[in-house]
């Protein structure tokens, strides 16, 4: 009880975090403009604030932030107690308690911050698109934004006396239950030319073979380089397009990373959900790392995570210990932990904060 009323704040504002963090830099912009043609008083007030005692040196952003990243961290503390506390005494019970407590807290203002910056993303995406066929229904509280980005398609030409295969740019986004194929009309708009719903995705890996060779045969030097650095190709197979035809496509990444991240987005497996848990490589992360995009996961220092997948070009996919989170990350970030007593500490701590009855 103690707990959820000493931390009520975080419950009611941290879901709010997404747009304190969005408003205040877009305020920093526009004064930055403004100060250019006036005066730096904003600038010069903020700095001073800042430099304070209180602040430690610490800019204002980091205040919208930290509060965040700190309750996040409230779980792993509590668990530390538990497990240093004797289990037959009074105060054992009481950290079990407070460990569920925070535990919940936790989930709670994960999921609200999620939903928040998942609505406004969904209707900022949606006043970008327009729809040259039938219009979808996009905006709804249930779906949210998967995977975003730029595929080349490699679409063949049937002439009168020959084949010939183009190369075309397509933007996707991916949501939970919906693919929306666009071509990009602006920087932050987007003709919507067809769309599908997840569950008649198909996707695979292209071979070796294939791979090697460029789909657009070409005798110019320079277009063949451009072509070359889309040849980490796959095939994605709509069963039913928002005409209720099936059409096959053939799509190049510029990195293998990025075909790697396409491939697990489109292809909803849950296959690496069954694997047994302990035979995977586990990570500690050593440098922190904002997410860019919806398919990665941010962490922090210390932060282990266990890795499901390794892609040559410098990536990582796997869970965060904490929370079972998933999402991609730089190699950079974190080191392998290789001391198998560690490895096994942390497998029965995850079981633990992963198996908590949250419901206080």
């Amino acid at each position: 009880v103690f707990v959820g009323i000493s931390f009520s704040w975080f419950q009611n504002n941290l879901p709010n975090n997404f747009f304190q963090k969005k408003t205040y830099k877009n305020v920093y912009k526009i004064v930055a403009i403004l100060d250019r043609a006036t005066n730096p008083s904003f600038k010069e007030v903020l700095s001073r604030i800042e430099t304070q005692e209180e602040c430690r040196n610490l800019p204002m952003i980091s205040f919208l932030i930290l509060p965040m990243q700190r309750v996040t961290r409230l779980p792993l503390l509590m668990d530390t107690i538990c497990q240093k506390t004797q289990k037959d005494l009074p105060k054992y019970e009481v950290c079990k308690r407070a460990l569920k407590a925070v535990s919940k807290l936790v989930r709670l203002c994960n999921e609200g911050a999620r939903k928040m910056e998942r609505t406004e993303m969904m209707y900022t995406i949606n006043s970008q698109l327009e729809f040259k066929i039938k219009p979808f229904p996009l905006v709804s509280s249930s779906r949210w934004l998967v995977k975003r980005g730029e595929l080349a398609a490699f679409v063949e030409d049937t002439g009168l006396f020959s084949k010939r295969t183009s190369k075309q740019q397509v933007y996707f986004f991916l949501f939970n239950d919906v693919l929306i194929i666009t071509k990009k009309k602006s920087d932050e708009n987007y003709n919507v030319t067809d769309y599908s719903l997840r569950d008649q995705l198909l996707v695979e890996q292209c071979d070796n073979e294939e791979q090697n060779s460029s789909p657009v045969k070409s005798s110019t030097p320079m277009l063949y380089s451009r072509q070359s650095s889309t040849n980490h190709l796959f095939r994605l197979t709509v069963l039913s397009n928002h005409a209720g035809e099936k059409i096959e496509l053939l799509l190049g990444t510029e990195t293998q990373g990025e075909r790697a991240r396409w491939i697990t987005a489109l292809g909803q497996s849950n296959d690496r959900r069954a694997k047994d848990r302990t035979t995977l490589t586990q990570v500690e992360v050593i440098r922190s790392y904002t997410a860019k995009q919806p398919d990665e996961l941010s962490l922090q220092a210390a932060d282990v995570v266990l890795v499901d997948q390794k892609v040559q070009d410098g990536w990582y996919e796997g869970e965060r210990l904490r929370d079972g989170e998933r999402g991609w990350f730089p190699m950079e970030c974190a080191k392998e932990i290789t001391c198998q007593a560690t490895i096994d500490k942390n497998m029965e701590r995850m079981g633990r904060l992963l198996g908590l009855e949250t419901n206080v």
